[in-house]
């Protein structure tokens, strides 16, 4: 049943985040927490399809562009080549979140920011380590197919952890191999 009622908020979460950029970014970590089990990095090509729907044309491009300078880098080297990002990408914290509430967005006419309050709690294995907590904020753009995600800003400041934005973490892949 669990399984069917994310299935279902996979079809309809386009539909009902059109209007509403709060919305919007819920569809968003909807899809992320489906695929946060997959592993981190730049994420397949199959994946990248599922987060088509919530993603802005702008961010899908940079995925699918930083994919294939991964492919090229790892093409290139003889040798097993880590990939250049590794971890969660769509959150400050490596090990990526388990949970999320949106906070009030600012929006103009065509873009919105919307703060998330994010928890990682880690599995029962590991009991003595505790969940982390940070924000991290969610940008948007209103497309005419409706709100669409358009980058994530890493605001948590782990000493450790991603800092800057997702589209300049994704730039530097190309970057690294054009």
């Amino acid at each position: 049943m669990r399984r069917l009622f994310f299935a279902l908020l996979f079809v309809a979460a386009p539909a009902f985040a059109a209007d509403d950029p709060a919305a919007a970014v819920n569809a968003f970590y909807a899809v992320y927490t489906a695929q946060h089990a997959q592993g981190g990095g730049i994420p397949d090509a199959t994946v990248r399809l599922r987060f088509q729907p919530v993603l802005s044309p702008r961010l899908n491009k940079q995925l699918a562009d930083a994919a294939a300078a991964q492919a090229r880098l790892t093409a290139k080297v003889r040798n097993a080549v880590p990939p250049v990002l590794e971890g969660d990408i769509f959150s400050s914290l490596f090990e990526g979140a388990t949970a999320w509430k949106v906070g009030a967005c600012q929006t103009s006419a065509k873009t919105a920011r919307c703060p998330v309050a994010l928890t990682y709690t880690p599995p029962r294995a590991a009991a003595k380590a505790k969940p982390a907590n940070w924000n991290d904020t969610v940008l948007l753009v209103n497309t005419p197919q409706g709100w669409k995600v358009d980058d994530v800003v890493y605001d948590a400041g782990f000493a450790f952890g991603n800092t800057g934005k997702l589209s300049d973490m994704l730039a530097m892949v190309l970057a690294t191999n054009p």
